[in-house]
């Protein structure tokens, strides 16, 4: 497994953009897909974004297509999302996830996860 752990939340007017950071350790990093997941109170976790292993794809969810890019620097061993155009309804606790050389969306599919991170955004 790989360790994971997220910076870069925080509060943030609406249209405003925020960056999250992913920092893997324990392993060897550009073989696993890296993806972003996130769950509001009340709600179910769902997927958000991912990066393939070597960086060569990224796939999304239609509610933050062209306003969130997923991306990662494997030198750093590090995953990032970046949020612009956040609306309130982005507001919620954001994960990363890692999964070896898995290309897919589903949640359970992903075997290492960060503590998760809050991202609000105001009206």
């Amino acid at each position: 497994q790989v360790q994971l752990v997220e910076s870069g939340g925080g509060l943030v007017q609406a249209g405003g953009s925020l960056k999250l950071s992913c920092a893997a350790s324990g392993t060897t990093f550009d073989s696993y897909t890296m993806g972003w997941f996130r769950q509001a109170p009340g709600k179910e976790r769902e997927f958000v974004g991912a990066i393939t292993w070597s960086g060569s794809r990224t796939y999304y969810a239609d509610s933050v297509k062209g306003r969130f890019t997923v991306s990662r620097d494997n030198a750093k061993n590090t995953a990032y999302l970046q949020m612009n155009g956040l609306k309130p309804e982005d507001t919620a606790v954001y994960y990363c996830a890692a999964e070896r050389y898995y290309s897919g969306s589903y949640d359970t599919a992903f075997g290492s996860w960060g503590q998760g991170i809050q991202v609000t955004v105001s009206s």
